[in-house]
């Protein structure tokens, strides 16, 4: 949260339900980590690049990611069974002899994501790569993490790691990426400051 003008306004960074907004009583600023994101695979220039979003829900925020770094879009079709599991169904989309980059908002067991990886894999990807704003990490992640056929996961730091998911980042051929949202943030309130569009930023 930050003061302006003598006015309360709060900063919120990628939202797992947008639907929090209305428990606020101030402005709220909905920001997006996906352009820290973005500019960190353009940088990478992965070889036939495919986005995949690892449920319906997420094909919004995949769209707009593959139209930004010019890829493919996949989506993958899972079914939840329980709680914090969920069955991959069917891979939507051509991946075969394809780089895929698995972009979500969050990362919590990592349950879905490594069997989504194991389903791109099985129909024909080259490489998974993994992408996520918030890194939850619960047990058994990290495990799942480094078992898994993903080259790197790359996050932010919208919350700190666990000292399991930090040990993780410097181990194991770095396989825990961590981009900073800093600068994202900072013209944000410069934005706000200057009553300027906050939206430019995501454009």
């Amino acid at each position: 949260m930050l003061t302006t003008a003598g006015a309360a306004r709060a900063l919120l960074i990628d939202p797992h339900a947008p639907q929090i907004q209305g428990f606020f009583n101030i402005p709220v600023d909905h920001l997006f980590a996906s352009p820290v994101l973005v500019d960190h695979f353009k940088k990478l220039q992965l070889p036939n690049l495919t986005v995949v979003s690892p449920d319906a829900g997420g094909v919004e925020r995949a769209r707009f990611f593959a139209k930004k770094v010019d890829a493919a879009l996949a989506i993958v079709d899972k079914r939840r069974v329980e709680a914090n599991v969920a069955e991959v169904m069917n891979v939507i989309g051509d991946v075969n002899g394809r780089t895929c980059l698995v972009i979500d908002d969050l990362i919590d067991t990592a349950g879905t994501l490594v069997k989504t990886a194991s389903a791109l894999m099985e129909n024909g990807a080259n490489e998974v790569y993994a992408c996520c704003s918030h890194p939850v990490l619960s047990p058994p992640s990290v495990e799942n993490l480094l078992a898994s056929c993903i080259k790197e996961v790359v996050v932010t730091n919208t919350i700190p790691l666990s000292p399991e998911a930090d040990a993780a980042r410097t181990a194991h051929g770095g396989k825990i990426n961590v981009l900073s949202i800093a600068g994202l943030i900072g013209r944000a309130i410069q934005s706000i400051h200057e009553e300027t569009s906050v939206s430019k930023l995501f454009l």
